[in-house]
């Protein structure tokens, strides 16, 4: 049969076909190193936003409240001014939480389609959020074809998992508890549960296969990857995390996937301390950053029980192994208790861990929620309950019953009242992330911290460029007086006039002595009881 075309159909077709290619080459690139500039927002897809009524987060629930995230316009400020999104795991799995992935190419199907996730990347990246999506790679789920081929011992995949003939004469994991399970007569390793099997990076086709699954989502437009349980990949004998291979492995992905897209951001979690995460990046890089499980810890307790050395030595110690603050800062996330709830559900103490997390160097990361004080303690699923919007139905969350039940008092405690509250935690969040966007001092400054006699009084100095401010906070609950400075020595000498950012004024002018020198400088006025400051210094 002859085959007959409509000659303008044809055309017009190539000349869409034609613009949306050209339109895709000239996107602008991100800037290298987008990633010290931004404030990351860590989502469990299922419990943000439930587009279509299933009582499950969504892709396009997302995108409906993108605008609450950042809407795009810098001189706006109802929005957070969040740059990049953290979705814990996206690809299909048997579990709620989906750290045990069925398919490393594919998307979980209650989330949405592939060309649901490719919408919600192209509406981040008009509003400038770059899209950051959990990459598990040391474990599958038992239900995953590698693995369920695999325990056919004549089968391609069997080496793609560590399998032994007899049951290991230490059957112990990373931590001290079971990690051989039976099967087939057989016994594979599986040190996060019996139906996370980890995968054997000993077999080279593995690392292909992780490098295929990294091209396919960066060719779709994702910006990078947190790469969950990172220590685990490789072991060696009796060394079960941070063994030499895994380092080493890293640091060839690393190199493996900047070229092929040399803005992509990775971050790790390496839950460990700060001296061995160090070493991911040691003689290379491994990845572009790492969480700082020390860090949060700190900040977090120095907040709870006040310590101004406490907050300022963490920061200095993650500045101590990665001193450009090529790190990531967070004060808990969705494998820890909610913020709020380990600070006693005090409003005060939950500002001044987020006055400190973001005024600090690295990049900030906060887990969804934390911006309006929601609660939750372990078991996992009571820390990753559905988000509050509202006081509507099921919280705004969804037009049925979620997956998990809300929390006590969201009526009351939700993203709309917060809204209408100047003094609430939103608006605090809001307002420290704006002035961090607006201010490249709190961003990528130095930082120096300044002793005072006063034990809760946390001063540090920033500066970069011959800019320069401090940041102060009282961590008490009370007032403290008759508060003095000293550092014995800085960058910067001679008198600067104080210009406030944040706060009541505090002082007039500050003078340091020739060699950057404060000795014991008063301040005059009584501090209130976790009164904040920033304050530009200019000469």
């Amino acid at each position: 049969m002859k085959k007959t075309y409509n000659k303008s159909l044809l055309f017009l077709t190539l000349i869409v076909l034609l613009s949306s290619i050209f339109l895709s080459a000239c996107q602008p690139k991100p800037p290298k190193a987008w990633w010290k500039d931004v404030v990351f927002y860590e989502i469990f897809v299922r419990s943000f936003k439930d587009s279509n009524g299933d009582g499950i987060g969504d892709f396009n629930g997302i995108i409906e409240m993108l605008d609450y995230l950042n809407d795009g316009d810098p001189n706006t400020t109802h929005d957070l001014g969040i740059g990049g999104i953290w979705l814990m795991p996206i690809n299909p799995s048997p579990s709620y939480h989906g750290y045990d992935v069925s398919d490393y190419k594919a998307v979980n199907p209650d989330y949405g389609t592939l060309e649901d996730f490719k919408n919600l990347i192209k509406e981040c990246h008009k509003r400038g959020i770059r899209v950051v999506m959990d990459f598990v790679i040391n474990h599958t789920a038992s239900d995953h074809p590698w693995f369920e081929g695999s325990i056919d011992p004549e089968s391609e995949y069997r080496d793609w998992y560590v399998w032994t003939d007899k049951r290991p004469d230490n059957t112990s994991g990373p931590w001290g508890s079971n990690a051989w399970y039976q099967k087939g007569g057989t016994w594979y390793y599986a040190p996060f549960w019996s139906e996370m099997p980890d995968l054997n990076y000993h077999t080279p086709e593995v690392t292909e296969a992780i490098y295929d699954a990294t091209k396919f989502w960066l060719d779709l437009g994702v910006d990078g990857f947190r790469v969950d349980a990172a220590r685990y990949l490789y072991e060696e004998g009796y060394i079960l995390q941070d063994s030499p291979k895994t380092i080493k492995w890293f640091q060839d992905w690393y190199r493996y996937y900047l070229k092929l897209n040399d803005r992509a951001y990775t971050v790790g979690e390496v839950w460990t301390d700060t001296s061995m995460i160090k070493r991911y990046n040691q003689p290379t890089k491994g990845m572009e950053q790492y969480f700082m499980f020390d860090l949060a810890k700190d900040l977090v307790g120095s907040v709870y029980s006040p310590s101004a050395w406490r907050a300022s030595g963490a920061f200095t110690k993650a500045l101590d192994a990665f001193p450009r603050g090529d790190f990531a800062s967070f004060l808990t996330n969705h494998d820890q208790n909610r913020l709020a709830s380990v600070l006693d559900e005090d409003l005060t103490k939950q500002k001044l861990a987020a006055f400190l997390l973001l005024t600090g160097p690295g990049t900030p990361y906060l887990y969804y929620g934390e911006e309006i004080g929601m609660t939750g303690e372990k078991p996992d699923e009571d820390i990753r309950k559905p988000m509050q919007w509202s006081d509507k139905n099921y919280g705004g969350f969804s037009r049925t019953i979620p997956w998990r039940r809300l929390n006590d008092g969201w009526t009351v405690n939700n993203v709309e009242a917060q809204n209408a509250d100047p003094d609430s935690l939103l608006n605090w969040y809001r307002q420290l992330i704006n002035l961090r966007n607006s201010q490249a001092l709190l961003r990528t400054g130095n930082y120096l911290p300044i002793q005072s006699n006063c034990r809760s009084l946390y001063v540090v100095l920033r500066e970069q460029d011959g800019q320069q401010m401090l940041v102060i906070a009282n961590l008490k609950d009370d007032t403290v007086e008759n508060c003095s400075l000293t550092i014995k020595e800085s960058t910067i000498q001679g008198e600067y006039t104080a210009e406030m950012l944040m706060g009541a004024p505090l002082f007039e002018s500050i003078s340091f002595e020739e060699n950057g020198a404060l000795t014991e400088w008063s301040i005059e006025r009584a501090i209130e009881a976790a009164e904040t400051f920033i304050i530009i210094l200019n000469p």
